[in-house]
């Protein structure tokens, strides 16, 4: 299953990073070169236990739809998504928060599971782990960006 590990310092509060990274309103910001859109469960607002989020997206030219449940939560320094339904097989996206004097570290690990077996494996090599990779380094540096203004 891969695995992916990305740090960003923020220079801002623990709280403010926090926070960003669960709102809903702030994720289709930071995602509109995919279209990013919530369509069901909560749409809008700081998104928190229990809860999930139904996405549609396009990737790779194709239009599809995820739904996340919010499945771990300790405000301000952890939370965990889950995929319930969607393309991947599946993945867990953990959300870590540290002080480190004045700057917030984010930490992201995302794990994911592709679905087609060998020809899923192939896809994680050739491009898939690399696009994921991208998308949330993009999406840290959009939160960065906001945060720090």
């Amino acid at each position: 299953m891969p695995t992916i590990e990305i740090k960003t310092l923020i220079k801002a509060d623990i709280k403010t990073c926090f926070d960003l990274a669960r709102n809903i309103d702030f994720h289709k910001a930071s995602m509109t070169h995919s279209k990013e859109r919530a369509i069901a469960g909560k749409t809008s607002g700081l998104i928190a236990l229990g809860e999930s989020v139904t996405w549609e997206a396009k990737h790779f030219g194709i239009r599809q739809q995820l739904t996340s449940k919010i499945t771990a939560f300790e405000s301000p320094t952890y939370f965990v998504d889950e995929m319930v339904s969607g393309a991947f097989k599946s993945f867990k996206h953990e959300h870590i928060f540290s002080t480190q004097e004045d700057k917030t570290l984010m930490v992201d690990v995302f794990q994911f599971q592709s679905p087609f077996g060998i020809l899923g494996k192939l896809a994680n090599g050739l491009f898939l782990t690399r696009y994921m990779t991208n998308l949330l380094t993009q999406r840290n540096q959009y939160l960065k960006s906001i945060a720090e203004s």
